[in-house]
């Protein structure tokens, strides 16, 4: 099971978020709560939890696991599992980063998948870590037959989904992840996924599909 966190403040304020840590809006908070409902009325229960070091992650974990009754239940805490790094754009709002580099380059270095923005991550760079992690720590419980939560960021959901799905780098990244939306994938034996399934509440409350940030 992944899931992206809820809505953070820099979510709202359109703001470059990567490794900064803002908190959850109000919003964000309703979406945590809207996927635990979705999750319990569903039956589905976990075994071990993974998320970020970045407390938008962790709050999203701490209200589903509170939700879902599973307060105890191992939870794994990994910078592996963070945002992409933005690097000079962290902390800016995306208008006023096209004003100072422009609105192409912007583009490219949000939307290429090898092409990193000044002092920070590509896609490419992010997946450099977050999969060596998956198959050293969350392909195992995995493999034990465990249900596996992770609860992490627009990119470094991108990167594992890229993989699980065999999905190009540009592929992936016209691909859009809402907030609070929890992606359900059944694996083989191999690894690959047998079938997925995407829990949408019936009254989005999602950031809006521009979202990598």
């Amino acid at each position: 099971m992944l899931i992206r966190h809820g809505e953070s403040e820099w979510n709202r304020r359109n703001l470059f978020t990567g490794w900064c840590n803002p908190d959850l809006t109000e919003k964000g908070l309703i979406e945590a709560m809207v996927a635990a409902r979705m999750l319990r009325s569903s039956g589905i229960r976990f075994d071990v939890a993974y998320t970020s070091k970045l407390k938008r992650a962790q709050r999203t974990l701490d209200i589903i696991l509170s939700e879902l009754g599973e307060k105890n239940m191992p939870i794994h805490f990994e910078e592996a599992l963070n945002e992409r790094h933005y690097g000079d754009l962290c902390g800016l709002n995306k208008d006023e980063a096209k004003e100072r580099w422009g609105e192409e380059q912007v583009r490219i270095w949000r939307r290429s998948y090898d092409i990193p923005p000044p002092g920070g991550e590509s896609l490419r760079d992010t997946e450099d870590r977050v999969m060596p992690y998956y198959r050293s720590h969350i392909w195992p419980d995995l493999e034990a037959g465990k249900s596996v939560l992770v609860v992490a960021h627009g990119n470094s959901l991108r990167a594992l989904i890229m993989n699980l799905e065999n999905l190009t780098g540009e592929e992936i990244l016209s691909r859009e992840l809402a907030t609070g939306a929890p992606i359900v994938y059944s694996l083989g034996s191999d690894g690959v996924p047998l079938e997925r399934t995407d829990l949408l509440p019936s009254r989005s409350v999602n950031a809006p599909p521009e979202d990598m940030v």
